[in-house]
């Protein structure tokens, strides 16, 4: 049974002590299987069509003779576009809700997609970039919010069911890019248009929904996890916490998103197009793990789940550098499953840290993920260049130790376990 307990707002300007808006109500006819598929099913075509940039990124270096510090700043303008507009468009929907801005945002990724198939030069092809990073800039906040929305209550299974669609597309990626683009050019970058006009059609339903749910609780009691009551510093302390985490979790993602087909190719002589059926290996078991932290972190607590999924990956990440291809796809699965079990339940431990401010938290830790990323990109891009690739996963191996941090945490949860 859930109960309400008061939470000690940051401060009377910046959260307001105020009732939960809607998007905070567990719906009263339970968890919406159909509208959280809806939302994964978009999720996937979304990150599906942004991971096409990482999956090209040898034949743009190829085509464009990049380093790898401009590969890598082309993952910074995508990353930081999102992240820098995240939190903006999560703070704006949480006081006015804009349905129908989900499909809005996908057509901003339309264009970039389209921009990325025709660019004539590098300016271009970071202005591309940047566009895809603005569609998701509105698509992450508000569809987080959605999944809040349908999740009756389960929070952290509707999270990761979000995160899995998301998580699968990504993973579709690389493969229909060693499928397709590396066999017709880069050119056939535009057929994936008809992938983003299927996405707009799904989120034009979500949105009918989302906007029909709001109006029908927009006078509905909010009901909340019980958690403890924290002050205002021990808030900040758990928020600079987790996006150390975050930092850790991406900085080492990045590693592998980015830049696993160059070691791949570099260290192990692997085609380009064997490295992509790799790097799609290690994205799908980055989507089977992020299925496993919201329903997990439900039950027993969500700190439990962010200090084994960051923790836990420190001695696999360690041995990557010195196994031999056999190894290294092996070891990368089980660095995939483990560590993508973190976000969902990081992502729900922050929003019940700030009952009532789903959009803005939610869009500061995509954000933060985006950021971190794209500058653990543009970073470990220069490093490459400089001591080669293989330093950085060296180098990269100790990130995951940042999970010793995760006992700071106050035990904010009381798990759930009647579902």
């Amino acid at each position: 049974m859930q109960t309400r307990v008061e939470s000690t707002p940051l401060s009377p300007a910046a959260i307001p002590a105020s009732t939960a808006t809607p998007a905070d109500t567990p719906s009263s006819e339970g968890t919406q299987f159909s509208v959280l598929g809806g939302i994964s099913v978009a999720h996937m075509l979304n990150d599906m069509i942004q991971s096409l940039i990482l999956a090209i990124y040898p034949i743009l270096k190829h085509d464009f003779q990049l380093n790898f510090a401009q590969v890598g700043l082309i993952t910074l303008t995508y990353q930081l576009t999102a992240s820098m507009l995240q939190p903006l468009v999560g703070m704006v929907t949480d006081k006015r809700p804009m349905p129908y801005s989900l499909p809005v945002g996908m057509g901003f990724t339309l264009c970039g997609l389209l921009l990325l198939a025709v660019a004539p030069d590098f300016t271009i092809l970071l202005l591309a970039a940047g566009l895809v990073g603005i569609g998701s800039s509105v698509f992450h906040p508000e569809s987080s919010r959605v999944a809040r929305m349908a999740s009756g209550g389960r929070h952290g299974l509707a999270q990761s069911l979000f995160q899995v669609g998301g998580n699968v597309g990504s993973a579709l990626g690389p493969l229909l890019a060693a499928w397709i683009i590396v066999r017709n050019g880069r050119g056939s970058v535009a057929w994936f248009s008809l992938v983003a006009l299927l996405a707009i059609v799904v989120l034009l339903q979500v949105g009918r929904w989302y906007s029909r749910h709001h109006v029908a609780h927009s006078h509905s009691a909010s009901k909340h996890l019980g958690v403890m009551a924290l002050s205002r510093n021990q808030i900040i302390g758990a928020l600079t916490i987790l996006g150390l985490l975050i930092f850790s979790k991406y900085f080492y993602l990045a590693s592998l998103s980015s830049y696993y087909t160059f070691y791949l190719i570099h260290k192990f002589g692997v085609s380009v197009q064997g490295a992509q059926v790799h790097l799609f290996v290690f994205l799908f078991a980055v989507a089977a793990g992020s299925l496993i932290g919201g329903p997990v972190g439900d039950r027993i607590g969500r700190k439990w789940v962010i200090w084994v999924s960051i923790l836990g990956v420190a001695p696999f990440t360690l041995l990557l550098p010195h196994a031999n291809l056999m190894w290294t796809g092996v070891l990368t699965v089980i660095i995939g499953l483990v560590l993508s079990s973190a976000f969902s339940a990081i992502l729900v431990y922050a929003q019940e840290l700030i009952p009532g401010r789903v959009g803005m938290i939610s869009g500061m830790f995509f954000g933060l993920a985006f950021g971190m990323g794209g500058i653990g990109a543009a970073v470990l891009g220069g490093l490459a260049d400089v001591h080669g690739i293989e330093y950085v996963y060296r180098l990269c191996a100790y990130l995951p130790l940042m999970g010793l941090i995760t006992v700071f945490l106050p035990n904010l949860e009381r798990p759930v376990r009647g579902h």
